[in-house]
Parts: structure tokens; sequence; C-alpha cells
């Protein structure tokens, strides 16, 4: 799609005004490039579209003072970050700080009308609350591939009926705004550009380790997310040639063997042959055990849960490595709820990318915890959705 010329100049300036607050018209003019009186006009626009306001006087630079700009007050977006197992949600204001937060236990695999009814239901909660008036633009994520042209999932291993889904066309029918939808991992990259340790950052990979394992690519400041929306989902790069099956019906894919399920699998297979007492324990008192137990018995030193967390850690480096010395990214953020398994599983993923990588690639290399951490997907969410509310301003 061609972008006019002034549209393009109305998303560099409301992005300017949502990233670094109330401005000045001369110094939107100096950071924009362009004439005064040009800017007077857009401005005049934008203010009679509702997206900017007067904010006072700017401090003097030696003449006449200047009119400080702002973003609306009024400005309301909802950030929809869907787990497979949680719904988060927050609604912020143009400069992207929340005014409402809610989160909830719900299982994706209950389909989409079921969990976009439950949406639908928690924003209209705000309204009702007062939180906004009215929205101005929805982004929301999902645990699987996304086209994020036609705004639906394709074919999501772990969501069952949303296949095609038209998730975008209904959200923005419902609230009567621009919606747009991503894969989570994407969302949870932009989140960490936004206001995490990638701040500022132009070329680096989020690795989501969770129920799944994606990947999200930053490149020269933007998100790449190939020709049909699914570069990145390298939780299904073949790392075992004889694995388990995997839920996309292949075998050996790397999130087959290191993801919260497959964790929770082989601490249980670990835990019933005796193999860890520490697993037995939690076993026998629950009766069953998650990532997060072998996370626990790890930190209490049990030796076989820190050898399942660098197994893991030793299998998505080596997959790392590979896309390394194939991208040269300035960083690599690891988030997602297996992050939570800390330092055991960084060194490890460390420590193996750094081993099998050009030396090149990898002599300022940080690979780093996500800062945000469960706040990614919301704040990314959040990003996609002020821009695609700045791209139609007029």
């Amino acid at each position: 799609m061609t972008v006019r010329p002034d549209e393009a100049l109305h998303l560099r300036l409301l992005r300017l005004l949502r990233d670094h607050g109330a401005i000045s018209r001369a110094e939107l003019a100096d950071r924009l490039r362009i004439p005064r009186p040009r800017l007077l006009t857009e401005l005049d626009r934008l203010a009679a579209a509702g997206f900017v306001s007067e904010a006072g006087m700017a401090a003097s630079r030696g003449g006449r003072r200047s009119t400080l700009v702002e973003l609306h007050p009024r400005l309301r977006f909802a950030a929809v970050d869907l787990g497979a197992s949680s719904i988060d949600i927050e609604v912020v204001n143009g400069r992207l700080e929340p005014v409402a937060a809610y989160a909830e236990a719900a299982d994706i695999r209950s389909g989409p009308r079921a969990i976009l009814q439950r949406v639908n239901e928690l924003l209209a909660k705000a309204r009702t609350d007062g939180v906004y008036e009215r929205l101005d633009a929805i982004g929301i994520g999902v645990p699987g591939p996304v086209s994020y042209r036609d705004g639906v999932p394709v074919s999501p291993p772990i969501m069952p009926g949303w296949d095609r889904y038209p998730v975008r066309e209904l959200l923005a029918r419902e609230h009567g705004c621009p919606a747009v939808v991503d894969n989570d991992v994407n969302i949870m990259a932009l989140g960490e550009r936004h206001g995490g340790v990638a701040h500022s950052i132009d070329d680096f990979l989020y690795v989501k380790i969770g129920t799944g394992i994606g990947c999200g690519i930053f490149l020269s400041g933007e998100v790449y997310r190939g020709t049909d929306g699914c570069a990145g989902d390298i939780g299904h790069i073949m790392a075992e040639p004889h694995g388990p099956v995997c839920s996309c019906g292949n075998s050996g894919c790397l999130e087959a063997l290191f993801s919260g399920a497959a964790l929770a699998r082989d601490a249980l297979a670990a835990g019933r042959s005796g193999a860890s007492p520490a697993l037995a324990e939690r076993l026998a008192t629950s009766g069953t055990l998650s990532a997060r137990d072998v996370g626990l018995a790890a930190a209490e030193g049990d030796i076989t849960s820190i050898g399942l967390i660098r197994d893991g850690g030793r299998r998505v480096g080596s997959v790392l490595a590979g896309l390394v010395s194939f991208a040269n990214p300035s960083m690599i953020v690891i988030g997602g709820g297996l992050a939570q398994l800390g330092h055991v599983l960084l060194a490890e993923i460390r420590s193996v990318v750094y081993r099998r990588s050009l030396p090149l690639a990898t002599g300022n290399l940080p690979v780093v915890l996500s800062e945000l951490a469960s706040r990614a997907g919301v704040t990314g969410a959040a990003v996609l959705a002020s821009d695609v509310a700045f791209e139609q301003a007029s």
C-alpha cells in the first residue's frame, strides 16, 4: 500500500509525541525538518481529528515562547495479549500509560467465540467504569501464526477453531475502531523495543519460551514478519531428528523438546522414575508437575531439575547460534514464562550461543532476560494499536 507524504508525516509526528511527551512547535519543526507553516497546518488537521491538543507554553529559547503540543488526553487504546492459558488487557492513554488493567485465566482451546466474547466483556466493563468514552484502536496478540495482512490466525497448532477466524474484522466492528492482530512474540518484541531492555535497539531477537517457542525479529527498527507473516517461528525448527512428536504433527521440533509442556513431561518422567527425589516428593504431594516445580526444585539444588533446564538451554542456544550467524543481531532478549527459570537457563543459552556462533557476531552480543517480563505483550499490543490509529490520522 502506498503511503501519502502527509500520512507518513503524521505518523512520525504522533510517534514523537507518544514516545517523548509534550514538545514545542519549534522543536517539532526542527525534529521533523519541515517549515513552520507546514507544521502548523498539519497540527491543525490533527487537532481537528482529535489526536493532538495544546499543552501550555514551552520554556523560552531566546525569543518568543513556543506552544507545547501533546497527544490529546482523551486518546485511548486497548492492548490485548492472549496466551495459551491467560487473557491480559490494558487500556492505555496516548503515551501508552496504563489507565486500567485486567488479567484472568482462560484456555485458548475454548475457541475464538468464547475468548473474544470475554475480551469484549472486559472492555465493556472498562467503558462502564469510565475508563474511556470510545477506543481509538485495538491491538491484540495471539499465540500462533498470524496473517498480519488479513488479520487472522492461520493453522495455529495450539488454537483449535481459530484458523482464519476474522479476529481483526470482528473486534473492529464490535468497538467501532481500527484493530490489528499479530503473533504474540512479535508484540512482545515491540513492547521490549518500546519500553524494555531493547529500547532504541534497531536489530535484535526476542525469544519467547513458554507454552511454545517463538522469535520476534527486529531489523532496521521494524518487526520483520516475512512474506506471509510467519517469520520467527523457531519452535518448529527441527532440533533432534528422532525427537518427540510436536503439536504441529512433525517430530523433533525445538518446542517439543523444550517448552512449558515438554519440561513438565520430562519432570513427570523424572519424578515417577525416582531419578529426582525432589520432583518425586512434589509429585506425591500435588499429583502433577509443572515447569514451575522444576524451577523451584532447581533453586533448591536438585541436580536432575538443573540438568533438565540446562538441556533445554543447550537446545535453544543451538538454534539461536545459527540465527546469530545468519542475522547478526545487536542483542538477544529471552522472555516468556520459562524465562522465570532465571540464570541457569540464561547461562546455558549464552554459553552455547557464544561457543557456536561466529566470533565476529558475538564479540559484542548481550543475551539478556526481558525487562518487561509479563507486560511485554500488552505493551507491544499498545504500540501496534497506536500505530494503526496514527496511520489513519488525517
